[in-house]
């Protein structure tokens, strides 16, 4: 286990666990260099035919850390952001990309399922994209995919308004394979992964190439990084980042246009 990744390999079955449940799985720049070097590395590890995607506690994830968006913003943050590689690896992977969601999944919580060929929800999800809430733009090229699934209005609605869309919905608008008890999530999560290990994973690694091409991706996502980046070091993202720290709603009126 890095810290706060757990890795586990069984079965023909590579297992990556947010384990961060204190802080509600929020995802930290040290977390996601340790994603993005598993799912690079399963790329040539023949025991690795399938990847699971899951969290520890009552939810998947709250998405990236608040307080490194502040740092960032403010440039208190040093060193490579290996967030840019977890998506990058995700969009690359040829491997079959099982993901197993209870509770909340929020921001690239949600926006990662998107790259994931295989996704399982338990009755009490709850998936969100509050990317302009915090005056950023939405990542993980799902400004491509999320309208791509579910359609323009619904997509551009779930990421102005960053409003909750439950396990039935998520289902009904194509975000999910399916939705299972609680209880029986991580089970139902890992039987689908057996059952993809033991296909021919070739066929398997070209079937998703031709139906998700990488380098389109790629390209969506770098232009969304060069926004995001931008967007980081505005006084509206300052503003989001104090309000949510001071407890209180943020005022963006008060910036010009």
């Amino acid at each position: 286990m890095t810290e706060h990744i757990k890795i586990e390999n069984a079965q023909d079955t590579l297992t990556l666990t947010f384990a961060r449940p204190d802080k509600k799985n929020a995802l930290t720049n040290v977390m996601y260099g340790a994603l993005a070097d598993a799912i690079v590395t399963a790329e040539t590890d023949r025991a690795a035919r399938a990847i699971v995607i899951r969290g520890e506690g009552d939810m998947f994830t709250a998405g990236n850390d608040v307080g490194e968006f502040a740092a960032v913003a403010t440039d208190a943050f040093q060193g490579e952001r290996h967030v840019a590689r977890f998506v990058q690896a995700l969009a690359r992977s040829t491997r079959p990309l099982v993901a197993a969601v209870q509770g909340r999944a929020v921001g690239i919580g949600t926006t990662m399922l998107l790259h994931c060929d295989f996704v399982l929800l338990a009755e009490n999800a709850q998936l969100s994209t509050p990317f302009v809430n915090l005056a950023l733009v939405p990542e993980a090229a799902s400004t491509l995919l999320m309208p791509m699934r579910v359609g323009y209005a619904r997509a551009y609605e779930m990421f102005a308004f960053g409003e909750t869309v439950d396990a039935k919905t998520a289902l009904e608008l194509g975000i999910a394979n399916r939705v299972v008890p609680l209880e029986r999530l991580h089970a139902e999560a890992a039987a689908v992964a057996r059952r993809l290990a033991k296909l021919p994973a070739g066929s398997l690694a070209a079937t998703k190439r031709l139906m998700r091409n990488p380098e389109v991706l790629a390209a969506q996502i770098g232009a969304e990084n060069a926004s995001f980046a931008e967007r980081l070091k505005t006084e509206e993202a300052r503003e989001a980042f104090t309000a949510f720290a001071e407890r209180r709603p943020p005022d963006f009126m008060k910036f010009a246009r």
